[in-house]
């Protein structure tokens, strides 16, 4: 079955006994049970519910994987995987990832005895050179939030392999979904979204989704899953299986129209640099063709002065002015004071996360309208 089928079928007819064709939200904490020693599947909420299953086969079967896990938020998914880690243990990360990312490494999980590297991730001497013996993770993130940096995730693969202990291959896919990349088709272990973003695609729910591929590993995420409690629950998984059904049609117009602005921005005086993997000459851009099958709705770019992203924000009138991105309305955010803050000012500027650099989530409008904005905007 090719994708768009797939996701179109997820959650078709889940509740046999009336054949309703929408997974319905099962609303409740409890399950009765039939008899002692007897159980429908279902006990408490917390452990499993028919909608958040639902939603949970249905992302393992976009990203051939063994199983899924729906999370309360993009946060607590990552959360989750790194508490499968323990004190001692050291991780390899892409040093130019999403704020939060790096918030919870260095502000939590460094108290608890992780360790971390923060690291080029596009370039696999970095990646090789900063393997340790304690290291027991590498956690990408291709394309980068907000460079759009390209990793090799079969180099990284390969390179985790040969080490002297397992090394865990972790991806960030919330950039371009199953539909656009598979990760876990590619040798990475665990692969983990914002399932607020391109998954459910509306801007209506808050989510984060994991897959593994190996059932050992499954068996230990969904004891975290279970033992911390951070589910999603039934409304919010009814929200992100609907929203999923879209998948297909919406990154095709995401990637079109994130192109030809790509491509139009690349020929404004007032722009100094475009960062659109689908752009020739883009570093990494034979990865991408090789491990991808697009490039996505994500888009960053630099002006030539720093007021100039101040005055954008403040005169857009199609785009809006708000963090997130991977709905289908189009977002504009100004990296350095929002989604980045979290990260030092020295690391932000050595790495490129200046005070000229936008983020661009290009929305599915039409992509005249979201030109000319931007022109009035950048007058």
């Amino acid at each position: 079955m090719r994708f768009a089928t797939k996701v179109v079928q997820a959650g078709l007819v889940t509740d046999k006994t009336t054949g309703a064709l929408s997974t319905p939200i099962y609303q409740t904490a409890s399950f009765r049970h039939p008899e002692l020693g007897r159980s429908t599947g279902y006990d408490y909420s917390r452990t499993q519910n028919p909608t958040r299953k639902a939603v949970e086969e249905a992302v393992a079967a976009l990203e051939e994987g063994h199983a899924g896990f729906a999370f309360s938020s993009g946060m607590a998914a990552i959360t989750a995987i790194l508490m499968l880690y323990r004190p001692g243990d050291h991780l390899i990360i892409t040093e130019d990832c999403y704020g939060g990312t790096y918030r919870v490494m260095d502000k939590l999980f460094a108290q608890l005895g992780l360790s971390a590297s923060f690291v080029d991730t596009s370039n696999i001497d970095q990646v090789r050179q900063a393997l340790q013996p304690a290291t027991k993770a590498i956690l990408v993130e291709t394309p980068t939030n907000p460079l759009m940096k390209i990793a090799d995730i079969r180099a990284i693969v390969a390179l985790a392999r040969k080490h002297q202990n397992p090394v865990h291959v972790i991806v960030d896919n919330t950039f371009l979904s199953p539909y656009f990349q598979k990760p876990l088709l590619l040798g990475a272990d665990i692969v983990f979204h914002s399932g607020s973003k391109y998954l459910a695609g509306h801007n209506d729910v808050i989510c984060g989704i994991a897959v593994a591929k190996d059932a050992a590993l499954c068996e230990q995420i969904g004891f975290v899953q279970n033992a911390a409690g951070a589910i999603l629950g039934p409304q919010d998984s009814w929200l992100l299986l609907r929203g999923m059904k879209t998948l297909a049609i919406r990154l095709r117009q995401h990637e079109q129209n994130a192109l030809a602005i790509a491509k139009w921005l690349t020929t404004h005086p007032s722009v100094t640099a475009v960062y659109y993997p689908g752009l020739p000459g883009h570093p990494g851009k034979e990865i991408q063709e090789s491990q991808a099958s697009g490039y996505g709705g994500m888009l960053s770019f630099t002006v030539d002065h720093p007021r100039l992203p101040e005055q954008i924000l403040r005169k857009v009138k199609v785009l809006q002015f708000a963090e997130s991105l991977g709905g289908v309305e189009s977002l504009i955010t100004f990296p350095a004071v929002q989604t980045h803050a979290d990260i030092p000012a020295d690391i932000r500027n050595r790495l490129g996360i200046t005070d000229c650099l936008l983020r661009f989530s290009v929305g599915i409008e039409d992509v005249e309208d979201l030109i000319a904005d931007l022109a009035q905007a950048l007058e």
